[in-house]
């Protein structure tokens, strides 16, 4: 597998991706990417010209697929419409790349017999209560609510199929919330990282107590790899880092990293249907693929996340402003 394909690795994880791959292996990547707002080609920077290229392009777009897949070893697919805020104001883009895009690639990966690994979420299964001790595990069955999480389930199911009825050679992983370096500042935790370095106070949803199951990138990153070199055909891993953190704290653990005081934020409107609890059971991919994950300490991880947008206020500014007037609007 020396000739990867990353799709949509101008974005947040994808691109998390590629830095990991080229800095950890002997492989060369092409991105495939539609460069959307969540799209920057700055993630990219500074990768080496021999192993990398980049290609500006739509995963819905059937002969340029083609002609990708047939030069590739294996295909990572991490392009989707992610943002769960942006799924419920306009639904349609997520069911075009969530849901044709993801059959554009699976029927080329069926033509090419190409090995195949989708990108998923833990956002699938639904949310958990509170209090409840149970987490996702691959047995979990889907109980999407939002128009992202359904076209990422239907994705999934759609991966599955070409499996079954085609014999295409594809995995799948859902993962939990991802922190780290370039995630677009409409995300929770750059969003309040950028507030605090801009001046300005942090936006809570409702009253902070919706827990994430947050994983660093970089976790992610290995996590997929492995998944690509020891998976079973088939098969679906969950991956996640034990990283449960109300919305409240993280905000707060923010602010006094930044050496701010811990209630300096302010409560916004709620996110209309927004999930309680996400938490990962990541059992079968550390006993199985032998994965464990570097930042087991999400205090460490998240000091890393807030030095790295302290030190790349270039990348980030851009997009800052025309973010922030839109949550306004949502009186967020």
């Amino acid at each position: 597998m020396s000739r990867l394909l990353v799709t949509g690795g101008a974005g947040f994880i994808g691109s998390n991706f590629v830095h990991y791959v080229l800095a950890n292996t002997d492989h060369t990547v092409t991105v495939l990417d539609k460069l959307t707002y969540a799209g920057n080609l700055a993630s990219l920077d500074g990768l080496p010209e021999d192993r990398f290229r980049f290609v500006k392009g739509d995963i819905q777009d059937a002969a340029l697929v083609d002609a990708l897949f047939a030069e590739h070893d294996a295909v990572v697919h991490y392009a989707a419409e992610s943002h769960n805020d942006n799924s419920l104001a306009n639904p349609r883009p997520f069911l075009d790349t969530n849901i044709i895009g993801t059959y554009t690639l699976l029927e080329a990966a069926r033509k090419h017999d190409t090995r195949f690994h989708h990108i998923s979420t833990d956002e699938v299964y639904g949310d958990l209560e509170l209090d409840d001790p149970a987490k996702f595990t691959e047995q979990t069955p889907y109980n999407p609510s939002s128009p992202y999480s359904s076209t990422k389930a239907g994705s999934d199911l759609l991966v599955r199929a070409w499996v079954r009825s085609f014999g295409v050679k594809a995995t799948i992983s859902n993962c939990s919330n991802n922190y780290g370096p370039y995630q677009h500042v409409e995300k929770f935790i750059p969003r309040q990282i950028t507030n605090v370095l801009r001046g300005e106070r942090p936006k809570l949803y409702g009253k902070g107590e919706n827990v994430r199951d947050w994983i660093h990138a970089n976790d992610h990153s290995s996590a997929v790899l492995t998944i690509l070199e020891k998976g079973v055909i088939g098969e679906t891993y969950l991956i996640g880092a034990d990283g449960e953190r109300n919305n409240k704290d993280v905000v707060e653990l923010i602010l006094m990293t930044l050496g701010q005081p811990a209630d300096a934020y302010d409560h916004v409107v709620d996110r209309p249907g927004h999930d309680l609890r996400y938490a990962i059971d990541s059992t079968r991919l550390r006993s199985e693929l032998g994965w464990e994950p570097q930042f087991s300490d999400f205090e460490s991880g998240l000091a890393d996340t807030i030095a790295w947008y302290r030190d790349n206020e270039a990348w980030w500014a851009p997009q800052k402003d025309e973010t922030e007037a839109k949550y306004k609007a949502q009186g967020q």
